[in-house]
């Protein structure tokens, strides 16, 4: 479908112009306007120039009025009652009107019509006016008193009859003129009624024949298409758009008889597709479960092998990893491999026969066939001569290093497509990533030993090292005492062997206690009463618990450090603060603070820090706390005693 929309915008572009149905209805839009617009200026030139004819009616009709007003001026003048003046003013307003017929003035309009018959009569009046009408006035107006002004006045009288006359003769003519010009304004209106109607109707009729019509055919063919009549084709009538349109849909129509007719076809072929990703899917969610339990390394290898192999339909494989030191690839695990080739290739070197040479080169995988060279294949291959026709070698890796391959084994011939070889590829890396995390926990497991050994050789240090030292001495002073035969010194002697025995007995019960101490308990609150009971046993002191806890519950690691912390601090209340009161307050919400306070002896922080035998416990106590994200202080208690605070902001704090 998409195929023919591109097809069709192409066909579209690539038009002629003249064969577009947008140039076509511009061009009969077009046409239509100009047409229009010719009738219409032809309307407005005809109403202008009648317009400006009817001016020049009035003007001329107005010199027949002053015509008669010049003879009774002229008369009144001669009889001594006139005012030379207003027949001066008179004179003038008459040339003027007269020039203005001659001229025209285009900004009333006013003109006079350009025809022969106007022209003429406007030339005998102004030949009268200049030849007879004016040097009579001109004479009257130089000699208003003299006696032949009354003769003047009955010349003027008697030449404006036929002066009259010459003026009504232009006014007929002009009126003749606009009489015809209202007929044509009247018939171009007409024309362009009719004009307006016709077009119109061409219109219609002309975006029935484009538009319409090619629509409601594509709509007759397109309701028959949705029907299922595949077969439909619509008739190409025009070679514009819309045929482009129709052989578009017909080409359209064709494709999907054809899509029809294969549709059983294609719909197995995806549902085969379709079934053969969700099987490569289950064996990828399958293989990445099995490599998320725990196991060893071993049982890692040996059930990914298995599952492999059941997937390709493998008669054989091995995982081998890599030891770089060496250059060499031992064997961990194998499958359906004959004793003999797992005796002889257990170890191989990297380089050596396929195995090797997969893991020498810089590629992901490598799949050989032996039906290729077949004597070159007995000659070199072992796996050949076990039955084997076809190897393949897939790369062990996480994002840092190769690790190894595994290997599969066919006894027959295989055909491997791009997909399952990127699957066998992605398997492998999966595989590479459970040996990291195996070889990253058991560093993990042994950093954890080694840091806690470490702890409990200071704290061997800090406490029963201390008092063998302490007892080495006695010993000595012991032994001088015998030689000297003091038993004073010897029973005194005896006594402090004895507290020392003794201490050093509490020490390592204390330490054994500490070092036994376990997450059993629900929760924070639970494990401090239970380390609270049992340091009440042991030493009877009144120790008080005060909490306030609704925070989330801590990961292990941080809350055995804080048991462990704990501990130590109730060690150092017992060892030296003499005291008989120990108050302890958990404050759990989205930041922890653990308190302990004593109402012992205190102690000095200068004369701690200046101790020869350094002070282990609170190094011990501070690393803890360091490790697991706590901050630790201590410090003489108000008005007596010491505190030991831990604070544990929400930012480090680890949910479990």
């Amino acid at each position: 479908m998409s195929a023919v929309v591109a097809s069709f915008s192409l066909l579209v572009h690539d038009l002629p112009l003249q064969r577009r149905l947008t140039t076509k209805i511009l061009f009969s839009f077009f046409t239509f306007l100009a047409f229009a617009l010719c009738a219409i200026g032809a309307t407005l030139l005809l109403s202008w120039q009648l317009e400006g004819s009817g001016a020049a009616i009035n003007d001329a009709g107005s010199l027949r009025m002053r015509t008669f007003q010049l003879a009774r001026d002229m008369e009144n003048v001669a009889a001594g009652v006139g005012d030379t003046r207003a027949l001066t003013q008179r004179a003038a307003d008459f040339e003027t009107t007269l020039t203005r017929l001659e001229t025209g003035d285009p900004s009333r309009p006013l003109f006079v019509p350009r025809r022969p018959e106007i022209l003429t009569a406007l030339t005998a009046v102004r030949q009268g006016w200049d030849g007879t009408l004016k040097p009579l006035i001109t004479d009257t107006l130089n000699a208003p008193q003299a006696p032949s002004a009354r003769q003047t006045a009955r010349a003027f009288s008697a030449a404006s009859d036929a002066f009259v006359e010459n003026i009504n003769q232009m006014v007929n003519d002009i009126e003749d003129h606009n009489a015809r010009k209202t007929e044509w304004l009247r018939l171009c209106q007409m024309a362009l009624a009719s004009m307006a109607v016709l077009g119109t109707v061409a219109m219609i009729f002309l975006m029935f024949l484009l538009a319409i019509r090619p629509l409601e055919r594509l709509n007759a063919g397109i309701q028959r298409l949705a029907a299922g009549d595949f077969s439909t084709q619509v008739p190409v009538e025009t070679h514009d758009e819309f045929g482009e349109i129709t052989t578009a849909f017909n080409q359209m129509a064709r494709r999907l008889a054809e899509a029809n007719a294969t549709l059983e076809s294609r719909v197995e072929e995806k549902t085969a597709s379709l079934q053969q990703k969700n099987k490569e899917l289950s064996l990828l969610y399958e293989i990445t479960a099995f490599l998320n339990r725990p196991a060893s390394v071993d049982e890692l290898c040996s059930g990914f092998l298995t599952r492999v192999m059941a997937e390709c339909g493998a008669e054989g494989g091995a995982v081998r990893l890599t030891d770089t030191a060496q250059g060499l690839l031992y064997l961990v695990a194998q499958s359906g491999l004959p004793p003999a080739l797992t005796e002889e290739e257990h170890c191989i070197k990297i380089g050596d026969c396929i195995c090797g040479e997969a893991a020498a080169s810089a590629s992901a995988s490598r799949i050989e066939s032996f039906d290729t060279d077949p004597d070159k294949a007995r000659s070199l291959r072992e796996c050949y001569r076990q039955g084997f026709n076809m190897v393949s070698a897939f790369t062990i890796s996480t994002q840092s290093r190769t690790l190894g391959q595994f290997n599969l084994h066919f006894r027959d011939s295989k055909i491997f497509t791009r997909q399952q070889v990127l699957l066998l590829e992605t398997l492998g890396q999966h595989l590479g990533g459970a040996l990291e995390n195996q070889r990253l926990a058991a560093k993990a497991r042994e950093l954890a030993v080694l840091e806690e050994r470490n702890l409990f050789a200071q704290g061997l240090h800090d406490s029963i090292a201390q008092g063998l030292s302490f007892l080495n001495l006695q010993a000595q002073i012991m032994a001088q005492a015998v030689d000297e035969k003091d038993q004073q010194a010897t029973e005194e002697t005896l006594a402090h062997i004895r507290l020392g025995i003794r201490e050093s007995y509490d020490d390592v019960r204390e330490l054994l206690n500490n070092f036994r101490s376990n997450l059993s308990a629900e929760n924070l609150s639970s494990a401090i009463e239970a380390v609270l009971d049992r340091f009440r046993r042991q030493t009877g002191m009144r120790v008080e618990l005060q909490k306030d806890s609704q925070g989330a519950p801590l990961q292990p690691d941080q809350q055995l450090q804080i048991l462990f912390i704990l501990q130590e601090s109730l060690s150092n209340v017992r060892k030296h603060a003499q005291a008989s009161r120990v108050v302890v307050r958990l404050e759990d919400a989205q930041d922890l603070t653990l308190t302990v306070l004593d109402n012992g002896v205190g102690f000095d922080a200068d004369e701690v820090a200046a101790r020869p035998s350094g002070h282990y416990g609170l190094t011990i106590m501070r690393e803890r706390a360091q490790r697991a994200g706590l901050t630790l202080h201590i410090d003489a208690a108000y008005p007596h005693g010491t505190r030991v605070a831990l604070f544990l902001p929400k930012d480090h704090r680890h949910s479990a």
